[in-house]
């Protein structure tokens, strides 16, 4: 969180090369989106991509696909019949993220479906191995409730932005919605007896989740 910007430039120096059509993305992000600092860039799509290698997930579900980066990075993992399915709430976000999923090696894996992930997911007939949510604060939550069933055991749920900029450990700003489904996730998961779980200084804060 309070790395320098040196040592933060040496990290990724000595880390996995970021790929070329990730670097790509990132930069038409930075151009072409609202919000760029929503994408996870360098360090922390080498982290997702690392343990979707290391978990070997035949399928993975994504609850927030924003401009596609991360969804990219989790599908590195996949033997050749695994499939991501990935959700996106905002239709306005599609045409970017398909224009990368589309030049990407793993086009064929990936499924991008636009729509409210608290309404889709329960009708999809599938379990998964991994779960990365990254979407609406306010919801998280309700994503984990809603997506715990179709979890296998021993699988995955990795949930992103769970310091939110520092933010769980400042006094709450009364109508701060965000910060306030960040924090009851937070003691929801840390009160779960049901799964693992480890808070990672990652970036905005990455929470790893393993169903016992």
């Amino acid at each position: 969180m309070n790395i320098s910007s040196q040592l933060d430039e040496y990290i990724l120096q000595h880390s996995e090369q970021e790929p070329l059509l990730l670097q790509e993305l990132y930069r038409e992000a930075h151009v072409r989106l609202l919000r760029p600092r929503m994408v996870s860039g360098h360090l922390q799509g080498r982290i997702l991509s690392m343990l979707s290698k290391m978990i070997q997930p035949k399928r993975i579900l994504e609850i927030g696909t924003f401009a596609g980066y991360s969804a990219l990075c989790l599908a590195e993992g996949l033997p050749a019949d695994g499939k991501i399915i990935t959700i996106e709430i905002d239709d306005e976000m599609e045409d970017f993220a398909r224009s990368f999923i589309d030049k990407s090696p793993y086009k064929e894996q990936i499924e991008l479906v636009i729509g409210d992930s608290l309404h889709l997911i329960p009708t999809m007939d599938e379990k998964f191995d991994l779960v990365f949510i990254d979407a609406d604060k306010r919801d998280y939550c309700a994503y984990y409730d809603v997506v715990f069933d179709k979890v296998l055991s021993g699988g995955y749920i990795f949930a992103d932005n769970t310091l939110w900029d520092g933010k769980v450990v400042e006094p709450l700003v009364p109508n701060d919605k965000q910060t306030a489904g960040v924090l009851a996730f937070n003691r929801y998961i840390a009160a779960d007896t049901r799964v693992e779980k480890v808070v990672l200084p990652l970036r905005d804060g990455l929470t790893l989740i393993r169903k016992k």
